[in-house]
């Protein structure tokens, strides 16, 4: 049984006859008659009675035409759906972005897309990059920016570029040279990402480097945001690690020092989807646009590479 036969089958039902039904499907009178007459001998029941002006209907097409119907639509509102996508004129669009996605010119990412694409559905995730890789690698997102490393398996990771980490402190006695990890593990810290605590891409790497020297990193206060941990900061209540990308914003406090780690530490940013996984075009433009907003940034700030 095709769709096809289903068609022409329909047509001659509703039409009462093969010949309206062929101009109808913009085919010949011979072909409709042989799509039924081959569903018929394929179900084994006559369909339609032959004979006089009008084709009359069986019990049996009577009994066909609902399911028929449904199975034509389906299919046809599939077609549909599929060049919808392809055409950016529907469909959805899942995307994670990161925690701190303002400082990247992320913000406006779902605007600057929608206005482009205003038929398309987005849904954006900014969570931390541990909680992406997740919810990429679990199929509930199709792709997303993040920051390395990360502990998912089976995931196709495109780094795009490396951004410094410094460390911030409001003492003045930070104001030159470099920090060790040592220094770190001996200072009062305010971390933030508090949900991920540890599984934290960045804090990941602290906590390898100090446990290659022997060493154990233990804040004393810890909170969700990095503005919190900033704000606490600048009191002199403990010191803290950013990025350069948001040491050099135009709302980084002021009373805030910054040096880089004697053996510089990096966060590396990049473009991550399931293996194996074609994305759906609106994610792919979405994805594209991300990626070109971030390129952007990456030329004349020290400190900040493209990843090869």
């Amino acid at each position: 049984m095709t769709l096809t036969q289903l068609k022409a089958f329909l047509a001659a039902l509703e039409s009462g006859s093969f010949t309206a039904a062929a101009i109808d499907l913009d085919t010949t009178q011979a072909s409709v008659s042989e799509l039924v007459a081959r569903l018929e001998r394929e179900l084994g029941v006559r369909l339609f009675i032959r004979g006089g002006r009008r084709l009359t209907p069986t019990e049996s097409a009577l009994a066909l035409r609902a399911h028929a119907e449904q199975a034509v639509d389906a299919i046809d509102n599939g077609v549909e759906t599929i060049r919808a996508i392809h055409a950016l004129e529907g469909g959805t669009c899942t995307f994670g972005v990161l925690r701190n996605a303002a400082y990247y010119d992320l913000s406006d990412l779902v605007q600057r897309f929608h206005r482009r694409h205003p038929n398309v559905k987005v849904r954006l995730v900014g969570i931390n990059s541990a909680l992406v890789a997740e919810s990429i690698a679990a199929g509930e997102i199709e792709a997303g920016l993040l920051v390395l490393p990360v502990a998912e398996s089976g995931l196709h990771i495109r780094p795009l570029f490396r951004d410094e980490v410094l460390y911030a402190s409001a003492r003045r006695s930070l104001r030159s040279g470099a920090v060790t990890i040592a220094d770190v593990a001996a200072a009062k810290l305010v971390l933030y990402d508090a949900y991920a605590g540890w599984n934290d891409p960045t804090r990941r790497q602290l906590l390898e480097r100090a446990r290659l020297e022997g060493l154990t990193i233990d804040p004393a206060i810890e909170v969700e945001h990095v503005e919190t941990a900033l704000s606490l900061v600048a009191t002199g209540a403990a010191d803290t690690i950013v990025s350069r990308t948001i040491a050099e914003s135009a709302s980084f406090p002021p009373g805030i020092d910054v040096v880089p780690f004697a053996e510089p530490l990096y966060d590396t940013i990049a473009l991550v989807h399931r293996e194996g996984a074609a994305l759906s075009p609106a994610t792919r433009r979405l994805a594209d646009l991300a990626e070109r907003t971030l390129l952007a940034q990456v030329a004349g700030h020290a400190g900040r590479s493209r990843a090869e």
